[in-house]
């Protein structure tokens, strides 16, 4: 069975056309009928219809008959994220898969997206089916797109498909090519069960549900598994198929792609990367367990802590839930004297932390505060020790420090030749430096450059959107750890050190950034009875300020004359009573306050 079985992923850049390549894909197999159809079928979430973007992997199950082979054939199906912020996505499909559908929008030619998930495909040994979309827009440029995917690929220019997702133009002719170039499944239905787990996602009723890739052997229903990393023992309750909604079968083969159903209640137990065993071949379990995946590193950090402490324990479930379904966040229990118990999280990009936020609000249904984000750094202590910091409060002492260091990035930026009067300067005012421009055609050049890290994840991208009239597009490689002058800069509302919105940030940059905060917060705190000053400090040295002026009610506006003096004793009286406030009453300091700290708005 296997032979008659093709197992492929779709990977570009950002909106470039994947969901609607799907979409079409679907729809000229019959999966779905017309009637049943909607744009981007297989984002699920209403936040990726929002926002046009996939955030989630998502397999799916097709049949389609060939017409030049005249035979019927499986096509396995994951579709998957273009941003930089996914790229975990991308790499846990592509072990479920033997090709890869390289889409290119021929108004946009590669972007840096596309040129790094390649790599990524070719590093897994996949079989690459290169397709130019969009080629119904007036603006394509069909044929020099073909020519540098071509030049990139090395597939010969002819067999570059050329398709329109919209209308569907070139789709038949990109299923015929699926089944002739992407080689079937190595699997054997005869050897013990190994399946690898590439997704999951908790269940009130099913408990932890596991997308799996059969690689060997097979699974039937009510079988007793094992989690042979986890060394933990489930049933398979139920098991099946997506196409694209769960339709369950007896059994599941080597080659396939589906879903089983645990009742595992403990969303620990079910490890994205884990291998599913028959629970009888346990004792085999060290020769059967896959590779599984190398686990991200989070490239940026942030507490998450919730509105209320009543909800902390909600958070706790919900973060575990969640990262059942989203194995590059990590997170640890911290607690902050400002903002009560909560979680320091990591994350691997502005973008991906955004997603978690929203996602937290409508899934779960809780509201979180986030605060200032930071990237890790490495300090030396005068007595030799070496630490990697994360957050302000871990900052040491500065008598107890001797250096400092940050992480640096390859960055490789690809835009229009028009834009590089743009971007060159933008790197230089982002501490970077130029190392390369090539040009990939008369209109495109490839731009390289090395820069820290916290100036690529915090605000490079938007900027760089803005250089460019939105062409222009980046992706990075961790390079190594450098020298640079840090302190600490913290925040004083009312006198009173707020440890959320402090941060670690070069030296020459303090004033300026104290500056910005100050400036946010006295617009997102609200007035209060006592005049309130909001303060950045480096140490004792106060190096930004900002007063928010006192609420002043009218004390004097029931006086209907009579001596000035009555009016000057109430307001002398009033002015002490503020004063008093001052010492002993509290600011209360809203959660759109730490968002108005890092630029953004509810």
């Amino acid at each position: 069975m296997t032979n008659k079985i093709r197992n492929f992923c779709i990977i570009a850049h950002i909106d470039h056309g994947k969901s609607t390549l799907a979409d079409r894909l679907i729809e000229q197999t019959g999966t779905l009928e017309k009637r049943q159809m909607q744009e981007q079928m297989l984002d699920g979430m209403d936040l990726e219809r929002e926002r046009g973007i996939t955030i989630k992997l998502t397999p799916v199950r097709m049949e389609y008959k060939s017409k030049s082979l005249n035979e019927k054939f499986i096509l396995n199906l994951i579709d998957t994220p273009g941003h930089v912020d996914f790229a975990y996505e991308v790499s846990r499909s592509l072990a479920a898969v033997e090709g890869a559908v390289l889409l290119v929008d021929a108004t946009q030619g590669i972007q840096a997206q596309t040129m790094a998930n390649l790599t990524f495909a070719l590093e897994a040994g996949l079989t690459i089916v290169a397709v130019v979309n969009k080629i119904d827009l007036p603006a394509a440029d069909v044929a020099g797109t073909r020519r540098d995917i071509a030049k990139l690929t090395g597939i010969p220019e002819e067999e570059v498909l050329l398709v329109s997702a919209k209308t569907g133009a070139g789709v038949p002719e990109l299923l015929e090519s699926i089944v002739k170039r992407v080689p079937p499944p190595s699997g054997s239905e005869e050897k013990p069960l190994r399946s690898l787990v590439f997704d999951s996602f908790f269940d009130a009723y099913k408990g932890v549900v596991t997308y799996i890739r059969v690689v060997d052997g097979r699974i039937k229903k009510n079988q007793e598994i094992l989690f042979a990393g986890e060394n933990v023992r489930g049933e398979s309750l139920e098991l099946g198929i997506l196409n694209p909604k769960e339709s369950s079968r007896d059994e599941l083969c080597a080659g396939e792609i589906g879903y089983v159903a645990t009742g595992l209640r403990d969303v620990a137990q079910a490890r994205v990367g884990d291998t599913i065993i028959h629970f009888k071949d346990r004792d085999e379990k060290g020769n059967l367990v896959l590779p599984g995946y190398t686990v991200p590193q989070p490239k940026v950090f942030a507490g998450i802590y919730p509105h209320s402490g009543e909800d902390f324990r909600f958070l706790r479930d919900a973060l575990a839930k969640y990262r059942l379904n989203d194995a590059s966040l990590q997170y640890e229990q911290e607690t902050s004297t400002a903002l009560g118990q909560g979680f320091r999280c990591g994350f691997l990009g502005l973008l991906h932390l955004s997603i978690v936020q929203e996602r937290l609000k409508r899934e779960y249904n809780i509201e979180v505060t986030i605060t200032v984000p930071s990237v890790a750094y490495r300090v030396k202590l005068r007595n030799g020790e070496t630490q990697v910091i994360r957050t302000p409060t871990e900052f040491p002492d500065p008598s107890a420090l001797e250096s400092t260091e940050e992480q640096w990035v390859l960055v490789e930026i690809i835009s229009r030749a028009l834009d590089i009067g743009g971007i060159l300067p933008l790197i230089s005012a982002h501490a970077g430096v130029h190392r390369n421009t090539e040009y990939l055609s008369a209109e495109r050049v490839l731009i390289t450059a090395e820069m820290p890290l916290r100036e690529v994840v915090i605000d490079l991208h938007d900027a760089l959107k803005s250089a460019s009239a939105g062409y222009a597009s980046l992706s990075y490689d961790m390079l190594n750890w450098r020298p640079t002058d840090l302190i600490k800069l913290s925040i004083l509302v009312a006198e009173e050190t707020v440890e959320p919105l402090s941060m670690i940030v070069p030296r020459e940059q303090a004033q300026r950034e104290g500056r910005r905060i100050v400036a946010k917060l006295k617009e997102a705190i609200p007035r209060h009875l006592f005049a309130v000053a909001i303060q950045a400090a480096i140490g004792g040295k106060v190096i930004a300020r900002e007063t928010i002026p006192a609420m002043r009610k009218d004390v004097t506006g029931y006086l209907y004359g009579g001596d000035v003096t009555r009016k000057k004793k109430l307001l002398e009286k009033q002015k002490k009573g503020k004063k008093k406030m001052a010492k002993v009453g509290s600011v209360d300091i809203p959660p759109e306050a730490y968002l108005a700290a890092l630029g953004k708005s509810e």
